[in-house]
């Protein structure tokens, strides 16, 4: 029995294993490929347990008796059960709900021909916030924690032809030794808030595939259904690349002379790539770039390039964590009108859709984990965690030109054992992928005045959080902490804002107030412009978003340092005094 399973001991072997350490590792995830599923997305049947009853009571392994029938009660009824959507928070679907932190149980049928030994079945779940359990038929098919990232289990072992039954247990419980931990600064939503689809492939296929270009070559490292070997084929028809593969023991790896145009935000050229291994043809659209560092400056394609741009939740007044494609578009179109090329998707990854529209779109990401101020840095199952977190989101991102950073952390105190913990987590992420640059949003030493973090050590580029002109009242404090500091590699402003209730208006330099936000964003870039070290701007925020910690008159539950009011069409002054400030800042 573990701390995260109190009920392991009630059930059966193979159960109780399940909820071990071994969490669904990142190693099992599937990239879609432009392959078809079975969608499962709909009406689920929504059941509350706060107490975790179903485990205690095995709720996934009950019939569907009706309830006339039944010889004894019961404490759970599927037919009774509410009707929800997925994806959706449930936080968002009944007023009683919005607080609700706890366990749910969803559950759905569906129909299907029945297992085939050439094939294989597979689940995936686009998220599940925080921790998912997941029964087909009554089996245990595995669990996953990580309410971000996406995950996959084999479902062949327990399907049935005709009906079947999908129960997932999804509990979102704030907790020290998780990540986040208890303690953070947005809403805490809960639930299946992103696809959910079967996918029947051939029993040999391609689980998921990198493919890059480096050093005048495209390079291809495909990950294949365990053991599989043969011969594959790897095309990009624009290059006229049609080349042979040799896979061996799950895996295939080639290096294929080839001259792309490299995508950039200016123009986003993107190629058809496919693999074919027998049966099974995965498809992606890819972008070929690079990116490095250069003493203090960050190279795209080898020139120079400012990132100007800003933060954004992923947080609807109507939906919640949820999210639909033009919600997508809407974000990256607005960072663009304000004459940006950059969003730092704050604080978790973000649904995969996002990476996707911004290769076509041309705007680079920053994508990170919640390790997010004091989480358990001396817990080696929180390390665990948050390092399959960021290996899941290495995975599943990994063909995305768009995303250009990694980011490790968010405004974590500088202890001894956060720097263990942190610098793993940044080699971590590098060996997973070191075609991209690896960051984390740094506190600065207050009292010298001085950005001084000691991750920045193991960093590609040092994120600075500053609120000069806001939490810290005199604006000038900047220009000093700039002058005090010498990091010897590019500084990104990770975070910098102001809040401003959207139609309060005073010309007398009141907080929360238009005119007040507006002019702090004059500010910061007029000090930020005159530091050669620092390579761009991450505007803290693009909209307002839900923060039950925030409660004064003016926020009733919202930070609301969004340039764009929550409602995400209402723009206020900052809008416009941001991108007339950073117009000419190259």
């Amino acid at each position: 029995m573990t701390a995260e399973d109190p009920f392991a001991h009630l059930h059966d072997e193979d159960y109780a294993r399940a909820f071990s350490r071994d969490w669904t590792a990142w190693r099992d995830l599937l990239d879609p490929g432009g392959r078809a599923c079975l969608p499962l997305d709909g009406d689920w049947a929504f059941t509350l347990d706060p107490f975790d009853e179903g485990l205690r009571q095995r709720w996934y392994a009950l019939d569907d008796a009706a309830p006339e029938t039944w010889t004894v009660p019961r404490d759970y009824d599927p037919g009774g059960a509410h009707t929800v959507p997925v994806p959706s928070c449930w936080n968002v679907l009944k007023p009683e709900w919005t607080h609700y932190e706890g366990a749910v149980w969803y559950a759905r049928e569906f129909v299907h021909p029945g297992p085939d030994r050439d094939r294989a079945a597979i689940l995936r779940f686009g998220a599940a916030n925080y921790a998912a359990r997941v029964f087909l038929n009554g089996v245990f098919l595995g669990a996953h924690r990580g309410g971000s990232t996406p995950f996959c289990l084999d479902a062949a072992r327990a399907l049935r032809r005709g009906a079947n039954r999908l129960m997932v247990h999804v509990e979102n419980r704030r907790r020290d030794d998780r990540v986040p931990m208890s303690h953070f600064d947005w809403f805490n939503y809960g639930g299946l808030h992103r696809c959910v689809g079967l996918y029947d492939l051939p029993a040999h296929h391609v689980r998921r595939a990198c493919v890059r270009w480096r050093d005048g070559a495209i390079e291809v490292d495909a990950v294949l259904s365990p053991e599989a070997s043969g011969s594959m084929r790897f095309r990009v028809p624009a290059l006229g690349v049609d080349a042979p593969m040799a896979a061996s023991n799950g895996g295939a790896r080639a290096r294929i002379p080839a001259a792309p145009e490299l995508w950039s935000p200016e123009r986003p050229k993107l190629y058809d790539v496919e693999i074919a291994f027998g049966e099974d043809v995965f498809r992606d659209r890819i972008g070929f770039r690079t990116l490095a560092v250069d003493g203090t400056r960050i190279l795209l394609n080898g020139a120079p390039i400012r990132l100007k741009g800003a933060c954004v939740h992923e947080d609807d007044a109507v939906r919640g964590r949820c999210t639909d494609d033009a919600d997508i578009d809407r974000r990256l179109r607005h960072v663009k009108e304000l004459g940006g090329n950059f969003l730092r998707l704050s604080h978790y990854p973000h649904d995969e859709r996002v990476a996707r529209r911004a290769d076509a779109v041309g705007v680079l990401l920053w994508a990170e984990i919640p390790v997010y101020w004091a989480i358990d840095f001396a817990n080696p199952d929180t390390y665990a965690d948050a390092e399959n977190q960021m290996l899941e989101l290495v995975a599943r991102d990994a063909n995305r030109a768009s995303v250009a950073l990694w980011g490790v952390g968010n405004e974590n105190a500088d202890t001894d054992a956060r720097f263990a913990f942190m610098a793993r987590l940044a080699e971590a992420a590098r060996r997973a992928d070191p075609t991209r640059l690896v960051s984390a949003a740094c506190l600065v030493n207050r009292e010298k005045f001085r950005i001084e973090d000691r991750l920045a050590a193991v960093l590609d580029v040092v994120g600075l959080n500053e609120y000069f002109g806001w939490y810290e009242a005199d604006p000038r404090d900047l220009r000093r902490l700039l002058a005090n500091s010498d990091p010897g590699k590019p500084v990104l402003v990770s975070e910098t804002g102001a809040d401003a209730l959207a139609g309060l208006r005073a010309n007398d330099g009141r907080l929360f107030s238009e005119e007040k936000q507006a002019g702090f964003y004059v500010d910061q870039v007029a000090i930020l412009r005159e530091c050669a070290y620092v390579q761009g701007l991450a505007a803290w925020l693009l909209y307002d978003f839900r923060s039950e910690r925030r409660q004064t008159r003016f926020q009733r539950g919202w930070n609301r340092k969004g340039l764009i009011a929550e409602d995400k069409t209402t723009r206020k002054l900052a809008f416009g005094a941001l991108r007339d400030a950073w117009a000419d800042w190259r």
